[in-house]
């Protein structure tokens, strides 16, 4: 595992510590610390403005490859990046899921022809995607997608039609890359394909979830006959599991340290409220605070070691307990907020609530452990790829006897 970084990398770190600190301030001051999870409404058109921004000094995509058009980073290159961005307070990404997820993938699987027309989008932050996986019956269990589409082969265009949920930022978005069944009657892993849908179209139907917080950043989309190109289709009909998977895969990458360097700004702020409001001198508080601290170091050292044993560009098994790591201590972490905070964490204005960051952080986290895959599927995920563990037989009832 690395834990150390050569002279060259820390040179690399002063030179964007030092852009940051000159270009996160005037017009973009305000988005300092802005625009992560739970707050994602936050500055919309003000953080693409930044991201604009960033792709024109070439810091939107700076892991993907040179010869499409990034800046082709090292991995500890990459690490430095997103601990130096979070550490100067820079806002999320309104275009995350296109840099992080889609991005990599049409790189991977997808035609030179997807990759010349959707790849330049995201590196210069004016196209946006959101992901359309889970659905009201297919949540962490992705085999049960149920929204359907069919080609038209005269027209050269497939048809949608079904509900994906839990949407983020669809409303913010122009594409939608959605995994849906295109062979009728198939079942489980089958007959699923990964196409690309324009969301401003008749037969799309946007609507925003309120949640806990009074905010609403991720939404249901309604597909009613909705249309896209023949083209628009990852891979062949048919691989969309395995396509997702791929897709998945990249949801552990580097980014994952900037990640930590977030729930770092998180404890922090939480440490330094405890020591004003005398909640330090309590042994239960400076224990959990402790723990806190020892967990994140944990999370840390288990990433470092994760991305030093990346392989051809995949990641290794021990990457499968990073979600259920993270998801569980930063759910803690909310709790701790609020018992630091005290009665004080307890009031707030009616919806939309204007709340602190502490109070967003404990509400939103109450979700953790269930986006992106809840703690139960991310347990059997563990034990049959990374364990290689088989799955427990189904117990027959015994047979009662008559007589």
């Amino acid at each position: 595992m690395k834990l150390t970084f050569s002279k060259e990398d820390e040179l690399f770190r002063d030179e964007i510590a030092q852009w940051l600190g000159l270009h996160l301030s005037g017009e973009f001051q305000v988005l300092k610390y802005r625009g992560g999870p739970g707050d994602e409404h936050s500055f919309p058109l003000e953080r693409k403005r930044w991201e604009q921004h960033l792709a024109q000094a070439g810091w939107l995509c700076v892991g993907w490859p040179a010869e499409f058009g990034g800046r082709g980073l090292s991995i500890s290159q990459q690490v430095i990046f997103h601990e130096e961005y979070a550490r100067a307070g820079g806002p999320g990404l309104m275009g995350h899921i296109g840099i992080g997820l889609l991005g990599p993938t049409l790189m991977a699987c997808g035609t030179a022809e997807q990759q010349r027309r959707f790849l330049p989008g995201i590196l210069t932050g004016t196209e946006y995607w959101c992901q359309g996986y889970s659905e009201p019956g297919a949540g962490s269990d992705l085999a049960n997608v149920a929204t359907r589409a069919y080609l038209e082969p005269q027209a050269q265009r497939w048809h949608v039609t079904g509900q994906k949920v839990w949407t983020s930022l669809a409303h913010e978005s122009d594409w939608c890359f959605a995994l849906v069944r295109t062979e009728p009657l198939s079942k489980g892993h089958h007959g699923l394909s990964m196409l690309l849908i324009p969301l401003d179209q008749p037969g799309v139907d946007i609507r925003p979830i309120t949640q806990l917080t009074g905010t609403s950043e991720f939404n249901e989309v309604f597909f009613d006959d909705a249309r896209t190109d023949a083209g628009n289709i990852i891979g062949k009909p048919g691989d969309g599991w395995q396509i997702a998977m791929t897709l998945l895969g990249f949801e552990r990458g580097v980014s994952t340290l900037g990640q930590q360097m977030q729930f770092r700004n998180e404890l922090n702020e939480i440490m330094a409220l405890a020591k004003r409001n005398g909640a330090a001198s309590e042994p239960d508080i400076r224990s959990r605070l402790a723990d806190a601290w020892c967990g994140l170091t944990i999370m840390r050292h288990h990433a470092l070691r994760m991305l030093s044993n990346t392989r051809n560009g995949s990641l290794p098994p021990e990457a499968m307990v990073y979600k259920l790591h993270w998801s569980t201590w930063h759910a803690k972490l909310g709790k701790l907020a609020m018992d630091v905070m005290g009665p004080d964490g307890l009031q707030i204005s009616e919806a939309p609530y204007e709340l602190n960051r502490l109070q967003a952080l404990f509400l939103f986290s109450r979700a953790d452990t269930i986006y992106g895959g809840s703690n139960e599927i991310q347990r059997n995920i563990i034990a049959e790829r990374a364990l290689t563990m088989p799955k427990e037989p189904r117990v027959s009832q015994p047979t009662k006897l008559k007589g």
